[in-house]
């Protein structure tokens, strides 16, 4: 610290400081090669979708606006929930109004999904999200939605060992990570990214633990910030209707 400064001086290079020191957090945050959606799960209904009322599946972001609109709601925003069979049906867990419609799945492969650790992503009937690794996992009443997918990309705050920096293997890639206050970020690449630079960037934002989606055929609908994704079949999808 500078002494003897005037007050004017010093109360200049007190906002001076401040505002660099947020303007680093901002850029830290502020990654071109991202889309991100931030939500509070308290304030917005963070919802799984796969089949309509018929029973039919919705398939693509299409359907579920469309869903949506008959119900007199408005999509605000929609992005892929995790990897699928060829017939859409979930690879992994997948809980809709506390019901479980997939159990759990713990055996291995050689896909992405199977990636060690991978992980769940639920929402509670208090609203309260989290991402956690499979064997965490504990299934209860209190789980109102929730998706399995794989590989974790943050496990309490690290990133997995299994991703290697510098890597070749790129793609463009989604997923989704749980902030200390609880908010939930969803984000996709832009542009192909490896694993560990995806990881990264979830971790640059304040995630402690965050989940992959998906890959190559990710995508996601998110209007306010001009990115509406509307091709691609999915199997579950979130979505947040208002």
């Amino acid at each position: 610290m500078i002494k003897n400064l005037p007050l004017k001086l010093t109360l200049v290079f007190g906002f001076i400081f401040i505002g660099m020191s947020a303007f680093k957090t901002d850029k830290k945050q502020d990654d071109a090669r991202f889309v991100n959606f931030i939500v509070d799960p308290q304030k917005s209904n963070i919802e799984l979708y796969w089949k309509n009322d018929n029973n039919e599946l919705l398939n693509n972001f299409q359907n579920l606006k469309n869903y949506i609109e008959k119900k007199g709601k408005r999509l605000k925003f929609a992005m892929n929930a995790g990897m699928y069979m060829e017939n859409y049906t979930p690879l992994g867990l997948f809980v809709h109004k506390q019901k479980i419609i997939h159990k759990l799945n713990t055996s291995t492969g050689s896909t992405n999904f199977y990636i060690q650790p991978n992980g769940v992503f639920y929402i509670t009937t208090n609203k309260k999200a989290n991402v956690c690794s499979t064997s965490k996992y504990v299934h209860s009443r209190k789980v109102n939605f929730a998706t399995q997918s794989g590989p974790m990309l943050l496990i309490n705050g690290v990133i997995n060992p299994n991703f290697t920096k510098g890597s070749i293997n790129t793609n463009i890639r989604n997923g989704v990570g749980v902030l200390p206050n609880h908010r939930v970020v969803f984000a996709i690449s832009k542009q192909a990214v490896n694993f560990y630079d995806f990881a990264e960037y979830f971790k640059n934002m304040g995630c402690t633990n965050a989940l992959y989606l998906d890959g190559a055929i990710s995508a996601m609908y998110l209007p306010e910030k001009n990115w509406e994704q509307l091709v691609g079949d999915f199997g579950v999808m979130i979505g947040i209707a208002e």
